[in-house]
């Protein structure tokens, strides 16, 4: 059955939050637009990359527009004189040799985006301007580095010309057009003056980090957990209740079956915290010795595992990693958790022989199943059909289905009471897979969407039956259904 998805609400929705922090902003008056570039991030469990958002908004309501997202940092942003265009310059030294770069155009009306520059590195651009409707004046970084000891300081001028700016081709700008004289090129830093131009036009903006976890409590209160937040709890209708600083970088989450209080692993440092739910106190911290992977017992205290590999296996409903092997006993006494050995199954990540494969997110499915998203491990970096998603046995590891995609999965969990069981996985380009867990195959793929743009989704879990809680890479929640499609 074909299903589609519904965003009922938005929580922690303000201006500009596509962007997070501002790095580099630009407005357009006489088309009462906005152009604002941010940082890159983290998405989800997975620790990749997030790319560098750049958001238009139209001024009369701060509404975003278009969406695209750049590869490198972003230090220069133009409107075109009279074309629906925006010219976007973005660039970094690699740190060894290469000053790699883009220039992006964005098309404001189709909201696609072409990458001008021919050379596989490009070019770092630093500043850019249009002069007329015809020509685009830059400042470029040197190509490298190379007994050159002034590329950090100077850069070269040039100019592009087209007589028609709509429509250009991906790679048509050759390295012999951005040859040009070498003049001084300081370094851009267009934070400061970004957010003057925001703080000027609202002051309901508020960079937040991506959501890490997320659950739904009984009485409808919903909780989060972020960079800079060790846990947020917001009322049934979407208003912040309390919110609790950390000082560290997590947010693994499990919340007591009374739901009066809830765990927060914390990554860096290691450690456990647990909150009293009424009113977010900070009931004890417990450190850890290495970084932990968090799920809930049957008894409803946390169980952690030693996180092992890059990636760690988010494992909830039920999923206890089994006791050591020289049969001790839990830990008792005040702790208020169980703290236990390697996690449980005995078999490695990897069913392929000579391969090495990343865990990731992942679910115990109710027959003892494990159901969990990984990547294969490559030299290379991650290669096509190189993250996948699979069901194995608990006996033996035996995978008794596999689905691959290109991207490497941030988040999953499973509907275990909507059509025969479905799992939902969340990928960092913004897709959203829907699996049947029986056999793996696909019931609905599409990106996770808000109106005219694609959102990143960092964590996601099923509160019930048909509903998906999704938290994204710009500090988001969406409350989502998952009906039937017309």
């Amino acid at each position: 059955m074909n299903r589609a998805l519904r965003v009922l609400r938005v929580l922690a929705d303000r201006p500009f939050a596509e962007v997070g922090a501002p790095a580099a902003a630009v407005a357009d008056d006489r088309r009462g637009l906005l152009a604002v570039a941010g940082t890159a991030g983290t998405a989800g469990t997975s620790g990749y990359r997030c790319a560098v958002p750049v958001a238009v908004h139209r001024a009369s309501d701060l509404a975003c527009v278009a969406l695209v997202r750049a590869r490198f940092p972003v230090h220069a942003l133009a409107f075109h004189p009279e074309l629906p265009l925006l010219a976007i310059g973005t660039g970094r030294y690699d740190g060894g040799y290469l000053f790699e770069g883009e220039l992006l155009l964005l098309d404001l009306e189709s909201g696609t985006a072409v990458q001008l520059f021919e050379h596989w590195a490009g070019r770092q651009v630093l500043a850019l301007e249009w002069t007329d409707g015809t020509s685009l004046r830059l400042l470029l970084a040197p190509p490298d580095d190379w007994q050159d000891p002034a590329a950090l300081t100077e850069g070269h001028r040039a100019e592009l010309h087209r007589p028609d700016w709509r429509g250009l081709a991906a790679g048509s700008v050759t390295p012999q057009e951005l040859a040009g004289p070498r003049v001084p090129a300081p370094r851009p830093d267009g934070r400061a003056g970004a957010r003057r131009l925001l703080d000027g036009l609202t002051d309901g903006w508020q960079p937040r980090g991506p959501v890490r976890a997320v659950a739904e409590l009984a009485d409808g209160r919903l909780l989060a957990t972020l960079p800079g937040v060790l846990l947020e709890c917001r009322t049934p209708t979407g208003e912040l209740a309390w919110s609790v600083p950390a000082d560290g970088e997590g947010g693994a989450l499990a919340v007591s079956p009374d739901g009066e209080r809830a765990w927060v692993c914390l990554d860096r440092p290691p450690a456990l915290v647990e909150v009293a739910l009424a009113d977010g106190a900070v009931v004890e911290r417990c450190p850890l010795p290495v970084a932990a992977v968090l799920s809930p017992g049957p008894d409803g205290l946390p169980v952690l595992a030693p996180r092992t590999g890059h990636r760690p296996a988010v494992r909830r409903r039920g999923l206890v990693p089994r006791p050591p092997a020289d049969g001790t006993a839990p830990a008792a006494g005040p702790r208020p958790y169980r703290q236990v050995g390697p996690a449980g199954f005995g078999f490695p990540h990897s069913w392929e022989p000579g391969r090495s494969h990343l865990g990731g997110p992942g679910v115990e499915l109710p027959d003892g199943d494990l159901l969990y998203a990984g990547t294969v491990h490559d030299g290379r970096g991650l290669q096509a059909g190189g993250s996948f998603v699979v069901r194995r046995a608990p006996s033996d590891g035996a995978p008794r289905w596999v689905f691959r995609t290109d991207r490497p999965a941030t988040a999953l969990d499973v509907d275990v009471d909507v059509d025969g069981d479905l799992a939902h996985i969340a990928y960092d380009d913004g897709e959203l897979v829907t699996l049947a867990t029986a056999d793996g195959t696909v019931r609905r793929r599409a990106p996770l969407t808000l109106g005219p743009i694609v959102l990143r989704p960092t964590a996601l879990t099923v509160p019930a039956p048909g509903r998906l809680l999704v938290g994204t890479a710009d500090g988001r929640v969406l409350d989502c259904t998952y009906g039937s499609a017309p």
